[in-house]
């Protein structure tokens, strides 16, 4: 009897610290996302669908510009991440822990922490911008705080380790007798890297897209610190209803849309790369 509860009590306090911090705040915003009033008469539960449909009228291009902001991260780290994680699997030697602690290193210090020290880097007269327009490399009206390269420079920064970890563990399991046996067969590095690298490390950069693209599309800490007014994305609509406003039925419905829209987004990925074969190839 105890051997058939052992698995059951094992998993007990992951499951119960689940339900109390994600499940139980997840249904009260569902019910709070369907009521109406606020904080000074109260709310009452009315089941107002309203709530969803005027926040994608209302913030239909917030959603937009969060989805495209996080595609283009989400790309970026891709590109940044790849190289790095293949160069540390194949070429690190010894010292892969150490170029991993590397990558890492900025994990060390808090996520606003870093945002903010992008600020003064990309400042109009910081230490970059300022000493190239010192030079006359750059006009002196030229600016990239405020912009979306700054938003997406910085949400790429922030999440490339999210990218680069899932790639590189893919990438450090592959036999190194497949690519000998592909060198047998005459085959170049660019195909060597098309027919057997680039499928057989699909599960990481599936992984990495997922682990990057959903938070960085529902960040508003860049948008906040680097961006502009033109750069405001949803999750920024949402923190500002939510603590501002003390609205929080529309920063609920505006919270479960974007869940929504994010969760679909994964499904349509999925299908798309083909999760069969990804699990298929993880599996060997």
């Amino acid at each position: 009897m105890r051997g058939r509860l052992a698995p059951y009590l094992m998993v007990l306090p992951g499951g119960l610290w689940l339900l109390a911090f994600f499940a139980v705040p997840l249904v009260l915003m569902a019910s709070f996302s369907l009521m109406t009033g606020n904080v000074v008469d109260g709310f009452d539960q009315v089941l107002r669908w309203r709530n969803y449909t005027e926040g994608l009228e209302l913030y239909g291009d917030k959603f937009v510009r969060s989805l495209w902001y996080g595609l283009l991260a989400t790309v970026a780290c891709l590109l940044l991440a790849y190289p790095a994680a293949a160069w540390i699997a194949f070429r690190a030697g010894r010292r892969k822990s150490v170029y991993l602690l590397l990558l890492l290193l900025p994990f060390f210090v808090s996520f606003v922490l870093r945002t903010v020290s992008w600020k003064f880097v990309l400042a109009d007269n910081g230490i970059v911008l300022g000493t190239l327009k010192g030079w006359g490399v750059l006009p002196d009206g030229f600016h990239v705080l405020g912009t979306t390269f700054a938003v997406v420079a910085g949400l790429t920064y922030n999440f490339l380790p999210f990218m680069a970890l899932p790639i590189y563990v893919a990438l450090e399991r592959l036999d190194p007798r497949m690519l000998e046996a592909a060198r047998d067969l005459y085959a170049s590095r660019a195909q060597t890297f098309l027919r057997v690298v680039l499928p057989l490390s699909l599960p990481g950069v599936f992984a990495g897209a997922i682990m990057t693209f959903v938070p960085a599309s529902a960040d508003y800490v860049n948008a906040e610190v680097l961006g502009g007014t033109e750069n405001v994305m949803i999750g920024n609509i949402i923190w500002t209803e939510y603590f501002v406003n003390n609205d929080y039925p529309t920063a609920s419905a505006l919270s479960f849309t974007l869940m929504a829209i994010l969760l679909a987004g994964v499904f349509l990925y999925a299908r798309a790369l083909g999760t069969e074969d990804v699990l298929e190839a993880a599996r060997r």
